[in-house]
């Protein structure tokens, strides 16, 4: 069964003039050979409309809760902290949207470079600033995540930076699109869901649980 949905936050969204709302309603009238060439990765597109590489979602045509036609670029910052006793930290927010436990991150503003992004979400949805001058970061190449808001027409890439802080663990406070932050134990992966479902009846945010899966068994 074919199925096409937008979601009414989308539609409000538009009508708002929002900022991560496409105002083209019909993605035939977009220029895809521009949007291609500045994709992270590589998309068809099939009788005017773009195809999710990694299609299919379940939703056919149309955006489901995302706001853009096409691949969306995403920046996520991937922050750890081994304290004295040897423990590995993960700093993680809940998202305010309520699809659960995520990895600071936001969009990619247009011409801003993926790192600089992750920095820039960082810093608004936590509060760190002053730690990134002596910490050590490496950003990895850009992936595709399974968002669950997205659909065939709409998608997400991200780019992830790691960070590490060493041994601090500064205070942290949820801004912006988090409704907290907390540096969360990340010793194992068990231990991480085990310490959001008990602490706080959480989850993760299942666009980030590989990329926080590949970081607490490295």
């Amino acid at each position: 069964m074919t199925r096409t949905y937008t979601a009414p936050s989308v539609l409000a969204g538009i009508a708002a003039g929002a900022s991560w709302a496409d105002p083209e309603m019909d993605p035939t009238r977009i220029d895809w050979p521009e949007r291609q060439r500045r994709a992270a990765i590589p998309f068809p597109i099939v009788d005017g409309r773009p195809v999710n590489p990694y299609a299919p979602t379940g939703i056919r045509y149309g955006r489901n809760e995302l706001g853009h036609w096409g691949e969306q670029q995403c920046a996520d910052a991937i922050v750890t902290a081994i304290d004295t006793a040897g423990n590995r930290w993960l700093l993680l927010v809940e998202r305010a949207d309520g699809h659960g436990w995520a990895l600071p991150g936001g969009y990619v503003d247009p011409g801003e470079d993926p790192t600089d992004a992750a920095f820039r979400e960082l810093a608004e949805e936590t509060g760190l600033i002053e730690q990134f001058s002596s910490c050590a970061d490496e950003t990895l190449p850009a992936r595709y995540v399974p968002d669950p808001r997205a659909s065939d027409e709409a998608w997400m890439v991200t780019t992830p930076v790691r960070i590490n802080l060493g041994p601090v663990l500064p205070a942290v406070t949820g801004r912006d699109d988090a409704r907290r932050a907390e540096w969360v134990p990340a010793n194992d992966l068990d231990c991480l869901l085990h310490h959001l479902t008990d602490a706080h009846g959480g989850v993760v945010f299942r666009a980030h649980r590989d990329l926080i899966a590949a970081t607490v068994t490295d």
